[in-house]
């Protein structure tokens, strides 16, 4: 008997370990390489996932309990084949540097401005608490999820 959870609105099966990372089901499994298992302590970010909407570190989610869940991984935030907005502003505003953390920003960004279209600055900057990114200093980050909300 597998593990049955939903990943970008597929409902998918695994046969591996209930205690197996999710970060690891997700890429060994299933090759959504997206979520990268940098630090395995839940303070990095670079591993986020939505989890039934909420951003959460995959690397600290045994498989069990994502059983049941609806999970959408960076792969599945684009629709038809085009960057989603905050990914599209990412670009825009040239913010992208080596690509560790981007995936874990990009969904933290696209819950907050899912779930909070007048966020401001300082909000952007909280949600980005949970993501650690060792090239840039935020700022065009901040700016391109600015952007994003402006952009209708």
């Amino acid at each position: 008997m597998g593990l049955s959870m939903t990943i970008n609105g597929d409902h998918l099966t695994s046969t591996a370990d209930p205690v197996t990372p999710l970060v690891d089901v997700l890429r060994e499994d299933f090759h959504l390489t997206g979520a990268k298992p940098v630090c395995r302590e839940g303070f990095c970010g670079a591993c986020m996932v939505l989890i039934d909407g909420n951003p959460t570190p995959s690397c600290l989610i045994p498989a069990a309990l994502a059983q049941g869940c609806d999970i959408r991984t960076v792969e599945g935030l684009a629709a038809n084949g085009r960057l989603n907005p905050i990914q599209a502003a990412l670009e825009a505003c040239d913010a992208v540097q080596c690509g560790m953390c981007f995936p874990g920003m990009v969904v933290s960004l696209t819950h907050l401005l899912t779930t909070r279209p007048e966020a401001t600055r300082d909000d952007i900057r909280a949600a980005l608490t949970g993501n650690i990114c060792r090239c840039t200093g935020y700022e065009r980050i901040i700016e391109a999820a600015l952007l994003a909300l402006a952009t209708p």
